[in-house]
């Protein structure tokens, strides 16, 4: 019988090496860049919304494979969700990295992403992790403040 940390191995490794989210979109409603000065990792975020529902999302850049994985399948977990059931995903996957979330329950909302649980025991690569996940927060919290983060790269 497999591992259970084996298959999230490989479900990490998979959307690392052949991520269907790495893309443009033709259209979206925000852009954001996620910068990690500490390892280089860069990535652009787009997001569509239809209403308060995240209709699509992708992701170009690069970075390591964590980070790559990460936001991949960040967006797997996002998508078809409201931006107020994504915010709650979000807080939970960033508190259950920091060790602040250890409820079986509540890590449930996480779907594939509670593969990642175990970077939480690799201090480097926390920030690989987290890239994507703080990418959509702010870009979320500039949409609730009436802001705008399409800068030029959803085209």
């Amino acid at each position: 019988m497999e591992d259970l940390n084996d298959i999230y191995n490989d479900l990490i490794m998979e959307h690392s090496m052949n991520s269907y989210n790495k893309k443009k979109l033709a259209q979206c409603d925000f852009c954001e860049m996620g910068h990690n000065p500490n390892c280089g990792d860069e990535i652009s975020l787009e997001l569509k919304l239809n209403g308060n529902l995240i209709e699509d999302m992708a992701f170009t850049g690069h970075g390591c494979a964590i980070s790559q994985a990460s936001t991949s399948v960040m967006i797997d977990t996002l998508k078809g969700k409201t931006v107020e059931q994504a915010q709650e995903i979000i807080k939970t996957f960033i508190d259950m990295i920091k060790r602040e979330e250890t409820d079986e329950e509540n890590l449930k909302r996480l779907e594939d992403a509670i593969a990642f649980r175990n970077v939480s025991n690799m201090p480097a690569r926390v920030k690989c992790a987290l890239l994507a996940w703080h990418t959509i927060e702010d870009m979320l919290n500039k949409k609730e403040n009436g802001g705008t983060s399409k800068i030029n790269c959803c085209q």
